[in-house]
């Protein structure tokens, strides 16, 4: 029956595209109302009767301005659209952030969008890149006077430095930021006399110093510039950033497939986040705290409106009904946990118990393809 119905409004809807002009002719079922108003008149307001002592005044509920009404008008006049709207996401996607006198980057980019536009800030400014770790997020600059950096660069930090004929050097960190798919960009710096050869550490934190805040300022009105022109983004080193160094898929003492990535717990977050954009299925929540993704195994990934029925599936199928849809979910979460110098992934059908063997290794290899 339901596939006669469907028929049965194909037909329908192929007969209105022949002509028929008791659907869509001026005065069919389905013409354009869209000038009606112009045709509207004003009705004499309402009155109370007389023997009726009225409470409240009664004014127009919808009342037709005078303008509307005009038998001049031209009946095939349309509305214009609107004018487009410039977007304007790019000017704020890198913003100053400050805490306790130091100062960051916040970038609403995931981490290995980050990295490469970072790194060609530096290498466009001058600065020898000497120590590169792309599967940490770090990298560091050589000892270099400021007279061998960018002109217009080497001027401002020469105003922040101890000396101006300082030799510096930079370390630069990009981590996940708290939101996802966000990232912030610290950057530290040390100074050492020119001619020197001793080995300056850099601190712990970024310090509250003169040259840090430079080069902060300096670095976002660059990323800002970069991203209102529409900046490019390496490929080659956002494949790299991250990329644990050695992924291997095993099994825990009780037989459970367990992935163990070498990187610390931030990085592999980042890594099997993006593993997991990439993959079969949509990932319908995340709780960094507790390292988990939650994903959904009878979904595709993307927005949930994509696994709905097009128009035909609709017409000669059946459109799920929330509740079906909650029946045929297959929910699992993918729980990262810091073991050692690495983090092992494992999937869990809850917090008690462990996904079917087959399920976690199906899952576990997709974000094993996937990394890197």
């Amino acid at each position: 029956m339901k596939r006669l119905a469907g028929l049965s409004a194909l037909a329908v809807i192929i007969s209105s595209t022949s002509g028929c002009g008791w659907l869509w002719g001026e005065h069919g079922y389905f013409r354009d109302r869209g000038n009606d108003y112009l045709d509207a008149r004003q009705t004499a307001p309402m009155e109370v009767p007389a023997d009726i002592q009225a409470t409240k005044r009664l004014d127009p509920l919808l009342p037709i301005p005078r303008n509307v009404a005009d038998s001049n008008a031209d009946k095939s006049f349309s509305v214009p659209r609107p004018q487009r709207l410039e977007a304007v996401a790019d000017s704020s996607t890198y913003t100053l952030q400050r805490s306790a006198g130091s100062s960051w980057i916040l970038a609403q980019t995931p981490p290995a969008e980050a990295w490469p536009v970072a790194h060609q800030f530096f290498e466009n400014n001058g600065f020898r890149i000497v120590d590169d770790r792309p599967t940490t997020g770090e990298f560091s600059t050589a000892w270099q006077p400021l007279d061998q950096l960018a002109g217009a660069l080497a001027e401002r930090l020469k105003g922040s430095a101890q000396n101006p004929s300082d030799e510096v050097r930079v370390h630069v960190r990009i981590e996940p930021g708290v939101a996802r798919n966000s990232s912030e960009i610290y950057l530290s710096s040390v100074e050492r006399p020119a001619g020197s050869s001793a080995d300056v550490a850099f601190p712990s934190r970024p310090a509250a110093n003169g040259m840090d805040a430079a080069l902060v300022d300096q670095m976002l009105a660059s990323l800002t510039r970069d991203a209102e022109k529409g900046g490019s983004v390496s490929l080659v080193a956002a494949r790299d950033y991250d990329a644990p160094s050695r992924v291997s898929l095993s099994e825990d003492g009780s037989g459970n497939p367990v992935l163990t990535v070498g990187a610390d717990l931030d990085r592999a977050w980042s890594s099997v986040g993006r593993a997991l954009d990439h993959g079969q299925w949509r990932v319908e929540d995340v709780n960094r705290s507790l390292g988990l993704y939650y994903i959904n195994l009878a979904e595709k990934p993307g927005n949930p409106e994509d696994n709905k029925p097009g128009f035909f599936g609709r017409l000669f199928g059946h459109t799920p009904s929330k509740e079906e849809l909650e029946a045929r979910a297959e929910r699992y979460q993918v729980r990262l946990s810091k073991v050692g110098d690495g983090v092992e992934v494992t999937v869990e059908k809850n917090i008690n118990t462990v996904a079917p063997a087959d399920v976690a290794r199906r899952v576990l290899s997709v974000i094993q393809d996937n990394l890197g």
